[in-house]
């Protein structure tokens, strides 16, 4: 029996190309490698977006920092939101098809790592022309709005042969963007800072990380139109 290969960079290069590309995985033997190449993805794409990310002002400490939170991120938004997601898929009568749904959303969630990954040198730029602090925050988010277009795209695209089976996944597709979505948000606020505030220490977490985002993040907004 052939042993699984080891997901070195170059595989995993190839395996991020044929994500985004919809081809055949290659050099996949099973369900676990696809799991470890998934996993694998979302580490290294995660954390070289994460490490973009926390580099602005120059502090290496927090880029490092952000290279480590930025993947912790999105395995824990995935992992807190199964658990309602697997609920509602069982009063929906869809337990069945519940492990390959959640193929699908981890293939989804490793092209969300991919499509960041590829956005970075443009975060760099931004930062390296002298963007402001409440800007790259909100260039961030940008950021993360275009990369989750295109992880809905492939979501959209993984799930089309059970949809195709069942209509009733076209409303569990919907349901999940609207929890992953909540929870993500309050995750990344949870786990902040990913870029670092001028005038504060560097920090893994903040203190007062479980206050509610929706209300940091209009706050956000309206300082910088006020601003403007």
């Amino acid at each position: 029996m052939r042993g699984t290969p080891a997901v070195t960079t170059p595989s995993l290069l190839r395996r991020a190309d044929a994500l985004l590309r919809d081809l055949p995985e290659p050099d996949a033997i099973g369900a676990s490698a696809s799991w470890r190449s998934r996993l694998a993805i979302v580490a290294t794409f995660g954390a070289l977006y994460g490490a973009t990310m926390g580099c602005h002002g120059g502090r290496p400490l927090q880029a490092t920092y952000s290279a480590v939170k930025l993947p912790l991120m999105l395995a824990a938004s995935f992992a807190i939101s199964l658990p309602p997601f697997f609920v509602v898929n069982t009063l929906f009568g869809l337990r069945d098809d519940f492990r390959r749904a959640v193929g699908a959303l981890a293939t989804a969630q490793a092209g969300l790592a991919v499509v960041l990954a590829t956005l970075a040198p443009l975060t760099a730029f931004a930062y390296a022309c002298g963007l402001e602090h409440r800007r790259a925050i909100l260039l961030n988010g940008l950021t993360f709005a275009v990369a989750s277009l295109g992880a809905q795209a492939i979501l959209g695209r993984s799930y089309r042969a059970l949809i195709a089976a069942d209509p009733s996944h076209r409303t569990m597709l919907r349901a999940w963007l609207g929890v992953y979505v909540f929870v993500g948000i309050q995750m990344a606020w949870a786990l902040r800072p990913f870029i670092g505030a001028p005038g504060l220490p560097t920090q893994f977490f903040r203190e007062d990380g479980w206050t509610n985002a929706y209300v940091a993040v209009w706050n956000t907004i309206a300082a910088v139109f006020a601003g403007s």
